[in-house]
């Protein structure tokens, strides 16, 4: 017998508005519940998983939304207390967060206000419900796949005493299951995004399929590679790509070339862009970002220094998020780079993989106070 005493009060508010009206719109929902639409979209799948709603009149899905695909995982990172000595024991501390490079990008978005929607294979464990816990109030849980047969994804860090990224250990098996056939089932959440953001691990032939499907519905769709090993993931073709967010060592492995000049840099810019990308920023590191587009702007914007290097972690996923923002704003390409770059520095003098103070509005006061 179900027992609505069992629900917590934003649960028993959001079963009552859909006793009163199952066919009220999900926007029409969180507007009378005073919560996110994304946190009421998790109310709801919950609801339905403990058997409250059965899912056949309540609408969802039905306005745009940012659409993230690929990482979803359970960070864990190591911080030497001293310079690390190898083959033998060294003080540290840990911690454990949630991450992805997908999810972390999706959490960005969803604090600047965007409804984000996360979409990935995942085990049906504790770490999978650590990242649905931690990320409900900033994107929708509902399109994930979970599955007994993989484990959710992991990624183990380990930072040196200043705070530098020393080695990294990544369990991303579960992506693999992310195939195109899984995909095909997303199609009306597909149809109906606003802009679709796939990162690299998932594999080549999903993003073939990806690419395919945003040329043909007109969809803006975004990559994001994950490291140079995973640059094999691209698709065969790009045309029609409307951004690649890449860095110098991710575009030597694909070209096969190596990027010691500015005129090097340059010209790997306008290699990606010959390819048919709408798009491209690669960055390099403390040296900056070069960004360049189809209407033939190059632009370089320098790096900012951090106050104090904490975590790096997730510093890219921050800057492509905040690229991502401000292009869907229409505000120019120079802009998008200095609030991109603004939130990564911001992100690297925070302990959090996504810092948690992050709106709109201090995004605003963040680059005012830097002066950009």
């Amino acid at each position: 017998m179900l027992n609505a005493e069992t629900l917590n009060e934003n649960e028993k508010k959001v079963l009552d508005q859909i006793k009163r009206d199952p066919y009220i719109s999900q926007q029409e929902l969180a507007d009378v519940v005073k919560l996110s639409r994304s946190a009421v979209a998790n109310i709801t799948s919950g609801l339905i998983d403990k058997g409250f709603l059965l899912g056949k009149a309540y609408v969802v899905n039905e306005c745009e939304q940012i659409v993230c695909i690929g990482g979803a995982n359970v960070d864990r990172k190591i911080y030497s207390k001293e310079a690390i000595q190898l083959h033998t024991s060294n003080p540290a501390n840990s911690s454990q967060s949630v991450g992805g490079v997908a999810r972390n990008i999706g959490e960005n978005m969803g604090r600047l206000g965007w409804d984000v929607s996360m979409v990935t294979v995942a085990g049906r464990d504790s770490d999978f419900d650590l990242i649905k816990r931690q990320s409900a109030g900033f994107m929708d849980f509902s399109q994930v796949e979970q599955s007994d047969q993989v484990t959710t994804g992991s990624y183990t860090a380990v930072l040196d005493e200043t705070g530098n990224l020393l080695v990294a250990l990544a369990d991303m098996d579960a992506y693999q299951h992310l195939r195109p056939d899984l995909l095909v089932q997303k199609e009306k959440l597909l149809q109906n995004a606003k802009c679709i953001i796939a990162d690299l691990n998932c594999p080549q032939e999903s993003l073939d399929y990806l690419l395919h499907f945003a040329n043909k519905h007109k969809k803006p769709m975004v990559l994001i590679p994950v490291s140079s090993p995973k640059i094999k993931h691209l698709p065969e073709k790009l045309q029609g790509l409307t951004w690649l967010i890449t860095n110098c060592d991710e575009s030597e492995t694909y070209f096969n070339c190596t990027i010691t000049s500015n005129e090097e840099w340059e010209q790997v810019v306008q290699s990606w862009l010959d390819l048919g990308i709408e798009n491209v920023i690669v960055t390099k590191g403390t040296d900056g970002v070069l960004a360049g587009n189809k209407e033939g702007e190059l632009i370089y914007q320098p790096t900012l220094a951090a106050s104090k290097v904490v975590d790096v972690t997730g510093a890219g996923d921050a800057f492509c998020a905040a690229v991502i923002d401000a292009w869907l704003e229409e505000r120019s390409l120079a802009d998008s780079l200095k609030q991109a770059t603004v939130n990564a520095v911001k992100t690297i003098e925070s302990k959090y993989t996504v810092r948690p103070e992050l709106t709109k509005n201090q995004l605003i006061k963040d680059m005012e106070e830097l002066h950009l």
